[in-house]
C-alpha cells in the first residue's frame, strides 16, 4: 500500500496494535464482540460462529500479505474470507484492534479506507470510493465510530471519533468528531452529552432525531398561526397541518 494513503489518524490505531502484538490484537477483537453484543455468550461460542470475527481475522492475514508484497495471495485470502462470512474487506484496508462487525452481511470496504480502534460496523454498511483515482479514494474513520445497518460512507472523506452513524445514512462529506449523522445525504447533529474514550459503547444508531419533520412542525405551526392571526379566528385548515404528538393530521387524498 502506498504510504500517502495512510493518514495520522488512523496510523496512531495501527502502531498501538503493532505494540499489542498479534495475539494481543487478537485479544481484543475476541473482547470487543463480548463488548458489543449481548448475545454472545461464550469465548467458544464467538470463535465458531461470528463472521464479523472471522471476517476482521481473515483480514489481519490478508492485509499481512498485502504489505509484504504478496498482493495476489492476500487478494486470495480476502476473497475466500468474502465467500465464507458475506463481509468483503480489501486486503490494502487499514483496520485498528477492538474492530466488530455486527452480524455482518453485505459489509463492503474498500482498499484505501482507514479505521481507527473500537470501531463498530452493522450489516450493510458500505465503506466505498467515489474516484477511478489510484489514490486515497476511500473513507477515514476514527475512533470508536459507530456505522448503523445499511448506513454508506463513500469518498475520501473522514469521519471524526466518537460519532455515530444512524441506520441507512448516506455520508459523503466529512464529519466532526462527537457528532450524530442521520438522513440522505447526511445531516450532523452534534452531541449535547459528549461521546468519550472511557464511556460504555454507543451503540444506539437507531436512536435518532428527525430533522425533517421537527422542522415541518415548526413551519406548519406558523402557517396555523398566521392564518388564524389574519382571520380573527381558528379556521378550518386545508393542508396539512401540525401533528399532536406523533400523528399528522390533515384531508384525506389519494395517490
Amino acid at each position: 500500500m502506498q504510504a500517502e494513503h495512510i493518514s495520522p489518524a488512523v496510523l496512531s490505531p495501527t502502531v498501538r496494535a503493532e505494540k499489542r502484538g498479534m495475539f494481543g490484537t487478537l485479544r481484543r477483537d475476541i473482547a470487543s464482540v463480548f463488548e458489543r453484543d449481548p448475545a454472545a455468550r461464550s469465548v467458544l461460542e464467538v470463535l465458531l460462529l461470528y463472521p464479523g470475527l472471522h471476517a476482521i481475522w481473515g483480514h489481519r492475514l490478508s492485509h499481512w500479505l498485502w504489505t509484504h508484497r504478496l498482493k495476489l495471495l492476500g487478494r486470495w485470502v480476502s476473497q475466500l474470507t468474502r465467500n465464507l462470512t458475506g463481509i468483503e474487506i480489501h486486503p490494502g484496508a487499514i483496520i485498528g484492534s477492538g474492530f466488530f462487525i455486527d452480524h455482518g452481511m453485505g459489509v463492503v470496504i474498500g482498499e484505501t479506507a482507514e479505521v481507527g480502534e473500537d470501531v463498530t460496523l452493522y450489516h450493510g454498511v458500505t465503506l466505498g470510493g467515489t474516484s477511478l483515482n489510484k489514490g486515497k479514494r476511500h473513507p477515514t474513520l476514527g475512533d470508536r465510530v459507530v456505522v448503523g445497518a445499511g448506513a454508506k460512507v463513500l469518498g475520501a472523506i473522514t469521519i471524526g471519533e466518537d460519532t455515530r452513524i444512524g441506520a441507512n445514512a448516506v455520508v459523503v462529506k466529512s464529519m466532526p468528531s462527537n457528532s450524530v449523522v442521520i438522513g440522505v445525504p447526511g445531516q450532523v447533529v452534534r452531541r449535547s452529552l459528549p461521546h468519550h474514550a472511557g464511556d460504555a459503547p454507543d451503540l444506539n444508531h437507531t436512536t435518532l432525531p428527525d430533522i425533517v419533520g421537527t422542522t415541518l412542525k415548526q413551519l406548519l405551526e406558523r402557517v396555523d398561526s398566521l392564518e388564524n392571526r389574519v382571520e380573527g379566528h381558528e379556521v378550518q385548515k386545508l393542508h396539512i397541518h401540525a401533528p399532536d404528538g406523533e400523528i399528522w393530521e390533515g384531508q384525506d387524498f389519494s395517490i
